[in-house]
């Protein structure tokens, strides 16, 4: 687990070594144990090494025999000694035992696109190829790993975070505006240009090439459902043994100790019951209902394993927020992303790498939302237009039991669901900007181009098709990887693997949503391996009490000050801000979410243009 960094450029190379490694110092904790550095009259390319996999001989850059091909390398590679021992069959000589040799002879062997379709992994990288005078790249199959590259007239960089580009002298560190608006509804970043002008990610399952200021991106991997018809028994049976094969795999990929999360929920709790870790690490929240961490001590006694706990108090959570912030690299607005800084803080304490449950909801249909009740399916066959009154009738009246369904079902499925993590609606949205950045812009013409691939799909493929472009990979994968990167640890997501995907795609809905239970399959596996009352819990996320703490005088005021505070004219209407505040202090409403989404961009905004101190 690394990370890279680096640019195309026919300057002088004595410039190019001070500015890449001025890139490199930015992404240091990506990598502390080791950097390297390859720069020529046109290329600089920089890594940081966090040594898991041959520790004496993964070194970065790494080239081939010639020194013709140079690579740069995030992730891991779990099938690389399968992959090996075809490229050492096929006459190739290694020099090492690490994954990244094995993506340099490979690419030698088949090209990138058909190397790309062999490999079980994690990653991003970057391959210089000399006698074909061109840079390409790609990312993992689900985004698991970040990509980010700078494209502005003859200026190409690339980088595992946006940061490392604030250390060459040409980047032109300008806002994207507008991004705010998507920001406010989704609760993170959506668009494939960043809160940076003309900084992109790579999306998942892509790959490039950049030759003579040309870049020319392709996909080679594409999410999609083929349902077979198979014996349940059978089925489960099969599951069961993949899901195992790739936790070992998660496991044996590694020269350093392995260590689990582990929540109260039944992902991380099946991984640990599989993989049987020596420690485990678990965080809570010093309030009743927002403290799962005592369950995972519950289960990690049941299992005769070490646990490490932390209690976050309302203090360190304000007071991580800027740092959060900072190594997001654009604003993030999912309360866990705290909790989870300070569970990585924790387990880079005792080892360099932990084990996840992350993907197992988006492949196995685990999120609440997931499960429509009988009386909204009928509900949803009432004409659009009725259920388009109701809505409106509804809308302006004091909240009661049933209000927020009839507003969301008066809207068509594709306007109505926009994915796990959404927040409000396109007119909430432009009640709350400045007038300068209101705009028609909607959640339609986001999700429109998705939308169009599985127009003719079931409703709950519909769901778990957009929450695996959307919440996964630009939410819950992002923040797992730069909050473990933060602290200098590695994160493996073993249920989120393509073998698993694979099969994964293939189950019938019938055995993923079932009698009322979410992700169903899963959780009979899951009761194989660990008490029923884990594997049959209600999905819970990471509950973190920030509604609470800012109907409290001392948080309530901090919020307030930051909302208060000039440059917050520059994007919001002032006067409604605070009255969502004011409304939920008094207890009036429960605008919580809505106030946390709009104070990260603020914290976010000082951190990178107004260069506030994070530490």
């Amino acid at each position: 687990m690394c990370g890279f960094t680096g640019f195309v450029d026919s300057n002088k190379k004595k410039d190019k070594e001070k500015i890449i490694r001025q890139m490199s110092e930015k992404i240091i904790h990506r990598g502390p144990d080791g950097e390297g550095y390859y720069i020529d009259n046109k290329v600089a390319l920089a890594h940081r090494r966090l040594s898991i996999v041959d520790l004496a001989g993964g070194a970065q850059p790494m080239y081939n025999e010639d020194k013709k091909i140079v690579i740069v390398f995030n992730g891991e590679i779990y099938n690389h000694e399968e992959l090996r021992n075809i490229l050492k069959k096929n006459g190739h000589k290694f020099e090492s035992n690490c994954d990244t040799e094995v993506l340099i002879h490979g690419y030698e062997e088949w090209g990138l696109e058909a190397l790309l379709k062999k490999l079980v992994g994690m990653f991003a990288f970057i391959i210089y190829d000399k006698d074909k005078d061109y840079i390409c790249g790609a990312r993992d199959h689900f985004g698991i790993k970040p990509f980010y590259y700078y494209k502005n007239n003859d200026n190409f960089y690339f980088s595992s975070e946006i940061k490392s580009f604030l250390g060459h002298p040409n980047f032109q560190k300008e806002l994207n505006e507008k991004a705010l608006k998507m920001f406010l509804i989704f609760q993170y970043s959506v668009f494939e240009e960043t809160f940076f002008k003309n900084v992109y990610k790579l999306k998942p399952g892509h790959f490039f090439t950049y030759k003579n200021g040309q870049l020319d991106i392709q996909k080679y991997f594409e999410i999609d459902y083929e349902k077979v018809k198979k014996d349940p028994s059978l089925m489960e049976k099969e599951l069961s043994k993949i899901l195992e094969d790739s936790i070992k795999y998660h496991q044996m990929s590694s020269d350093v100790e392995v260590g689990s999360y582990l929540s109260g929920g039944v992902d991380s709790s099946y991984v640990v019951s599989v993989a049987r870790p020596n420690k485990t690490f678990s965080v809570g929240f010093d309030m009743k209902g927002f403290d799962e961490s005592l369950l995972a001590k519950e289960l990690s006694n049941l299992l005769k394993i070490q646990n490490y706990r932390k209690t976050i108090s309302a203090d360190e959570f304000f007071d991580a927020l800027p740092k959060v912030e900072y190594y997001t690299d654009e604003p993030e607005a999912n309360l866990s992303a705290v909790p989870l800084f300070y569970l990585s803080k924790l387990a880079s304490e005792h080892v360099k790498v932990v084990l996840s449950g992350e993907g197992s909801d988006e492949m196995f249909a685990g999120y609440n939302e997931y499960y429509e009740p009988k009386i909204l399916r009928i509900y949803s066959k009432i004409p659009l237009i009725i259920r388009r009154v109701i809505r409106n009738i509804v809308k302006p009246f004091p909240h009661f039991p049933g209000q927020n369904t009839l507003i969301q079902y008066g809207l068509p499925f594709e306007e109505r669901y926009i994915g796990h993590g959404s927040l409000m609606e396109s007119a909430e949205a432009n009640q709350i900007l400045c007038e300068r950045l209101k705009s028609t812009e909607t959640i339609k013409d986001v999700l429109k181009p998705i939308y169009e691939k599985i127009k003719k799909r079931d409703i709950l493929t519909k769901k778990m098709f957009i929450d695996m472009h959307f919440w996964l990979p630009q939410d819950i994968l992002l923040k797992a990887d730069k909050m473990t990167m933060a602290n200098s640890l590695e994160l493996r997501v073993p249920l989120l693997d393509i073998n698993v995907f694979n099969y994964a795609k293939t189950i019938p809905n019938k055995y993923l949503v079932c009698n009322k239970e979410t992700k169903h399959i899963f959780r009979k596996i899951a009761n194989k391996k660990i008490p029923e009352e884990w594997s049959k819990r209600r999905k819970l996320g990471f509950p973190v009490p920030f509604s609470k703490w800012i109907r409290e005088e001392k948080y309530y005021l901090k919020v307030k000050g930051l909302f208060e505070q000039d440059f917050t004219q520059k994007f919001f209407d002032q006067d409604v801000i605070l009255k969502l505040l004011e409304e939920h202090f008094e207890n009036k409403k429960n605008n919580g979410r809505k106030i946390y989404n709009i104070y990260a961009f603020l914290i976010w905004y000082q951190v990178y243009f107004w260069d506030y101190k994070i530490v």
